[in-house]
């Protein structure tokens, strides 16, 4: 198997009315935990890094741990830049064999922003990868963007309408009060929001910021129209957590294949408890 983009897995899970989940991923282990765990409960997924995940991991190094993992699950892996803003970093990454794109304007004002996404579908299409954008922009931390709660602020269901007719995209990341990060308090999805949304446009939705929105509210979601799922801060957080674990009751350990282990198994636990509330388990 080979990498591909993520259209027809969001087209599927919108037919069949369950999203696919979409784990950030850093390394050999976290795509050996994803991919594993997916292959196991036939469950479609999406791997995904930040402008600062390709840096530090290589996109090299990336692309041949997905298809490595992809050949020996016999296994469709869409490889996602998550968050990605320059054409120049995203036209290096797709030659280099990625196929699942999202192009991140919401910084910017609307109009720019559709150019900037006309321009990245453009190119993208051109290799056959999908495009992802997002309209609205949420509050928290993603790798080195930090996002004011003053500063972000909800889609607009109607230009939802003229940024999908203008930009050509497959799927819209929408801001319905998701946000990058932990939570402070109970999060509160603005759900008439997304019903409008939805109303307003016929393809996949993306929900951003999802570790830590309580499972009731992600199903609703997806009731709703999300097709997407991303995941990150909860895969990090059961890592370390484990890790740290591990060498309190081992101070003297020093063999990363020891205690790297019990992170792995953490991380596993949440993608299998991510892939029930997507409903993704036996869609593959």
């Amino acid at each position: 198997m080979y990498l591909i983009s993520n259209r027809e897995m969001l087209h599927h899970a919108q037919r069949s009315g369950f999203a696919v989940p979409a784990f950030n991923v850093h390394n050999l282990e976290t795509v050996q935990v994803v991919a594993e765990t997916a292959a196991e409960l036939q469950s479609p997924v999406i791997m995904a890094g930040t402008p600062g995940t390709f840096s530090y991991a290589g996109t090299d190094y990336l692309v041949e741990i997905c298809q490595a993992a992809a050949r020996r699950y016999n296994l469709p892996l869409a490889l996602h830049l998550d968050h990605h803003e320059t054409l120049d970093d995203i036209s290096a990454k797709v030659r280099q064999g990625v196929r699942s794109v999202m192009i991140d304007g919401s910084h910017l004002p609307f109009k720019q922003n559709i150019q900037l996404v006309r321009d990245a579908v453009r190119l993208c299409h051109r290799y056959g990868a999908s495009v992802e954008a997002e309209l609205g922009r949420l509050g928290g931390a993603e790798d080195n963007v930090v996002v004011a709660e003053g500063d972000s602020f909800f889609t607009d269901p109607a230009a939802a309408a003229e940024f999908v007719d203008q930009t050509g995209i497959d799927s819209l990341a929408v801001a319905i009060g998701s946000a990058h990060g932990l939570y402070q308090g109970e999060p509160k999805l603005d759900f008439a929001r997304l019903s409008e949304i939805r109303q307003q446009v016929s393809l996949p939705l993306v929900l951003h910021g999802a570790s830590g929105i309580p499972e009731e509210m992600v199903q609703r979601s997806i009731a709703l129209g999300i097709c997407k799922v991303n995941v990150a801060t909860d895969l990090k957080i059961a890592f370390a957590d484990a890790v740290k674990a591990y060498f309190l009751t081992h101070p003297d350990a020093n063999d990363p294949r020891k205690y790297i282990a019990p992170g792995k198994v953490a991380m596993q636990a949440v993608v299998r408890e991510k892939m029930r509330i997507c409903g993704s388990i036996g869609k593959l």
